[in-house]
């Protein structure tokens, strides 16, 4: 097992996506001793934002890139080759008003590419990042889980399915700002999912 694991969150210490991704990662480990592990923090190391200057870089042909260009689309391409060298991917998400980090989405844009992580066919669009195993680790202040208001596990789901990566796992902490007894609530709930996701 090769365990990428993605921390989302904009902080460096303390978050709680963190946290739970951390255990989800030990458990896994636990489980499979020989087990290698990638870490990439997006608070320590976040990447460029998909820009007008990056859309150029990565539409221009790879012998017309100018250099910078060219240091430009090696970013995303290091991400995309860190991605298809692990069959195991862990991803640290908070919620931050309703939806996904912008770190996260600056990983997500960065890892989606026409040609090499999906491909558009005659019957429509085909995600090439398959055999992969993905576990979700959000993170919540207040409670969504199955309610309208969740718009991040609609999009992951989307996204991620879109790529080829359909075995996608979702461990919910949720009500961690609603006061301790709701905080351990959630942790436990999510230790319960954790169980499941990995039976």
């Amino acid at each position: 097992m090769n365990i990428l694991q993605i921390n989302a969150s904009a902080r460096r210490d303390g978050a709680n996506s963190t946290r739970l991704a951390n255990q989800i990662t030990a458990r896994l480990q636990a489980a499979n001793p020989g087990a290698t592990l990638t870490l990439r923090d997006l608070a320590v190391t976040p990447h460029p934002l998909l820009d007008e200057a990056a859309l150029g870089a990565l539409f221009t042909p790879a012998a017309n890139r100018s250099e910078e260009q060219a240091a430009r689309v090696a970013l995303d391409d290091a991400l995309i080759a860190e991605l298809q060298a692990h069959d195991t991917i862990v991803l640290g998400v908070p919620m931050y008003n309703f939806g996904v980090p912008v770190q996260l989405k600056s990983w997500i844009d960065a890892i989606a590419r026409a040609g090499v992580t999906f491909r558009y066919t005659a019957t429509g669009p085909e995600g090439l990042l398959t055999g992969k195993t993905v576990y979700v680790a959000l993170a919540r202040g207040g409670l969504y889980r199955d309610t309208p208001n969740d718009s991040q596990v609609p999009y992951l789901k989307s996204v991620l399915g879109f790529l080829g990566l359909t075995d996608v796992r979702f461990i919910y902490a949720e009500g961690l700002a609603m006061g301790p007894e709701a905080a351990a609530k959630g942790f436990a709930q999510a230790e319960a999912d954790l169980n499941a996701a990995l039976a």
